[in-house]
Formats: C-alpha cells, structure tokens, sequence
C-alpha cells in the first residue's frame, strides 16, 4: 500500500520491511489524547484566522471528539500504513466526515506537530511526577516527626561516625527529592513553549494566531525560531536527566534500607508485602522492591546517554533519527513513575528497631566530636582538643571500652579541663539534644523543620 500522505511523489509502492522499521505507531500511539487536543486548538484557531468556516469548525471537532471516543473505548481501527499516531488520527477523522478532514494539517507540519504533542505529554506527566514526589515528602515529613526522638546511627564512609536522629536521617531523603521536585518545575517551564505554527521548518505563508493556540493548551509562550522549534529536543534531555537524577536518589534511599535491612545491621523491618522469600532456603525475607529500584536505576541513565548521543551529530532541522526519542524517554517515564509509585508505601510501612538503633547510635566513639567541642568550649583550640580526644580514643580502644564507660579520674589524665558535666555531654541522646540548629538533628530541629515541610505541602492539598 502506498502511504497517502506522501506517496504521490512516488512511483512505487514503500517496502513493507521498510514500513515495519520505519512506523512509529508501535511507540507513539500514548500520544493520542494530546494529538487531538492540539488538533482541537488548531482547528479553532484556523476558524478564528478565517481558514474554515464555522460550520466546517464544528463539524470537525465533532469528528474529533468521536475519533477520540473510539480511541478511548479501543474501538479505533489502528494501522502502521499510516506510520505514527498523528496520520492515523487524521485518517480516522476523514473516515468519519469525508475529505473535510483533510483540512486539519493546513498550517502546520508532522514536525511542529510531533514536539507540540511530546511537549504536552511530558508537561502532564510532570504534573503526575510532582504529585509522587510531594505525597512521598509528606510521608517522610510525618514519619520524622514521628521519629524525631529516635536515636539511629549516623555514617560517614560507611563506618559509624556520630549519633543522629531517625527522624533527621529521613528529611535527609526528603531534601533529596525536594531538589528533584524543584529541577521539574524548571523543567515544566522549558517545556511550556509552543513551537506549533512552525510547520516544516520555516513556518508558514498563511495568517495564524499562534498566541491563542498557547492559551487554549495552556502554554507559557510560542517558540521564537521555527528552524530550533522543529529540532528541539533539549526538553526531553532535561526530562530524561530528571528521570535519571529522581532515580539516582531512590536507589540511595533502596541502598540504605537493604543495608539496614540486613541483619548485621538489623536496623529495620520492611513489611512481607515488599519482600520475597527464596525457592530452597526457607527462613530467607528479601528486599527485592529496594533491590529492583536501585537496578532498574541502570536503564534511566541508559535512556538518558542514548538520547544524548541521539542528538550529538544532528543538522538542523528535523531528522528521522528524532523518532527514537520517544521510545527512549517513554520508557525512562514508566520506569520512574513504577519506583516512585512504590517506594512512599514501601517507606510507609517501615519499623524502626529502636533498641538496636540506640546502641548503635551511642558505638563507636560516636560522641567523640562532642568531647572535642567540650574541651573547646573550655578553652582549649580545637585541633589540640581533637589531639587529645584521639588519644583517649586510642586507650578505650586497648581497654576495650567505650567513651562513656570511663570515670572522671580516668578522663582527666588526659586534659583537666574534663569536669564532672562531661557525662552530661558524652551519651548520645546528649549528642543529637545538643544539635538544636536549623537544619541539625536534635528533635526540635527535626519537628521544626518537618512542620515547616508539611505546611508547604498544604497548599497542593495535602493535610497536615
């Protein structure tokens, strides 16, 4: 079969090897909802600049609106001799009320069209996106307040290092995604620019009004090159670097609870319905939603170095090649949206081993730092205060002790400005009460700054 968009040009029949590699159907079919969407604001918009009639106006957009019935339904007769969604839409509708329906692409070209409906469809799931990442800031917002008392470990180098909060540690993810949520409202504004009305490459000879095409689709501003607005796609970069940056964060967090998880660690308890056994070793609970995030993160990066390099080499304007950056970044999207559907459940559901956090917490000379302050706040510089603590350190580690087991006597060989109050300093509930700072781990701290999160979020309807 010919293709009568283009065929005429040509005297023979495309190969059907070639038809199958070359469709897009397959990939951008997802796109149909916007493709009608923006085909309703142009045909408006061509009745409003005198290029059809009202009559002609409203009866397709009634044509439209039952393409868009069947489609919905999964009525609609779809077929790669039409190549992508776009063709298939139009010829569905001239099916529907006859070569009418031709009239629809006066103005614009399947290269404006494709970007304006990518843009669309990026913009919406955006929106989706941020409502994931601000119900999973809300859950942590409450966990932490529920937690803001809770000794747990702290880590540097994977090694223990000082005493915090559970409730600290669990803002420390959410600021993680806070950043996420900000680099997609930057994102969103990039996106909200209208390129249709370019057509080709060049725009077009006929009177258009592409302001009110952006007002009715709810976009910021028109493009201001026709030649860039047909070959941009720095868009889906951004949106595939967000993808891969969201995904960086959660397989941190999926890293942390299989770590804590472990029972060497033993520091919390995801619940069975996140977990999956073993086919021979029966005893065996494992964190396969954690696992499987922070493997799944491979592919997002993959997705966003492939568009890259899609890109990397292209002229201006439109190439073919661009094709493939909707399988790329669709499939970047469902693998984003599945791990941050899952992983405020998986969080939500989480038990704290509170006795084993608190002895963890206070191991290790964690309140080091704390005998080094102390002795500073005495007077003493703090690099001669770190000297001094690192031999006392030294001989608790020969004498198998920990810092808190010394006695007073034994404490002040080492520096007599140690006075009887050290012991008010060196337990780790002491440590992290002493944090009161903003942006520190003391539960004052962590209410404070938990609350503060939580009547941000009301106003994306969120309670408090």
């Amino acid at each position: 079969m010919k293709n009568v968009t283009w065929s005429s040009r040509f005297t023979k029949q495309i190969d059907a090897e070639v038809l199958e590699f070359s469709q897009s159907l397959s990939i951008d079919i997802v796109l149909y909802d916007v493709d009608i969407r923006v085909t309703i604001a142009h045909v408006e918009m061509l009745n409003k600049c005198g290029h059809i009639n009202l009559s002609e106006c409203k009866k397709i957009l009634a044509g439209l609106r039952k393409v868009k019935k069947l489609a919905d339904s999964g009525k609609l007769p779809w077929s790669v001799d039409y190549e992508d969604v776009h063709m298939n839409i139009e010829n569905a509708l001239v099916k529907n009320i006859g070569d009418l329906g031709k009239k629809i692409h006066l103005g614009r070209s399947r290269n404006d069209l494709v970007t304006t409906d990518l843009r669309l469809y990026l913009r919406d799931f955006i929106d989706i996106y941020l409502y994931k990442i601000r119900e999973t800031k809300y859950v942590l917002a409450t966990m932490a307040i529920e937690f803001s008392d809770s000794l747990f470990p702290g880590f540097t180098h994977l090694q223990i290092a000082q005493p915090v909060t559970f409730g600290h540690h669990l803002l420390a993810w959410n600021e993680m995604l806070s950043r996420d949520e900000q680099r997609l409202e930057n994102t969103r504004k990039i996106i909200n620019i209208l390129p249709l009305g370019s057509a080709a490459l060049s725009g077009t000879s006929l009177k258009i009004d592409r302001k009110m095409i952006a007002k009715k689709l709810g976009f910021d501003n028109v493009s201001k090159n026709s030649m860039d607005a047909v070959s941009d796609r720095d868009y889906v970069c951004d949106f595939a670097h967000n993808n891969a940056m969201i995904m960086m964060h959660l397989s941190r967090i999926s890293e942390e609870l299989v770590l804590w998880m472990n029972p060497q660690f033993g520091l919390v308890d995801m619940d069975e319905g996140f977990c999956t056994g073993s086919s021979i070793m029966p005893q065996k609970k494992n964190p396969d939603v954690a696992e499987l995030i922070r493997g799944k993160t491979g592919s997002v990066y993959g997705s966003l170095m492939a568009i890259l390099t899609l890109l990397k080499g292209l002229p201006l304007t439109y190439n073919r090649d661009m094709q493939e950056d909707k399988s790329l970044i669709l499939e970047s999207i469902d693998t984003t949206m599945a791990c941050l559907s899952l992983l405020p459940r998986l969080i939500a559901t989480l038990k704290l081993n509170k006795k084993k956090a608190e002895k963890m917490a206070g191991s290790s000379f964690s309140t080091a730092t704390d005998l080094a302050e102390y002795l500073s706040k005495q007077g003493m510089p703090f690099r001669t205060s770190h000297h001094v603590v690192g031999k006392i350190v030294k001989f608790c580690e020969k004498e198998s002790l920990e810092l808190i087991d010394l006695s007073l006597k034994q404490l002040q060989k080492f520096s007599p400005l140690i006075g009887k109050d050290i012991f008010n300093v060196l337990g780790p509930e002491a440590s992290v009460k002493a944090r009161r700072g903003l942006g520190q781990t003391s539960p004052a701290s962590v209410i404070k700054q938990a609350d503060m999160i939580l009547d941000n979020l009301k106003k994306y309807g969120f309670k408090k």
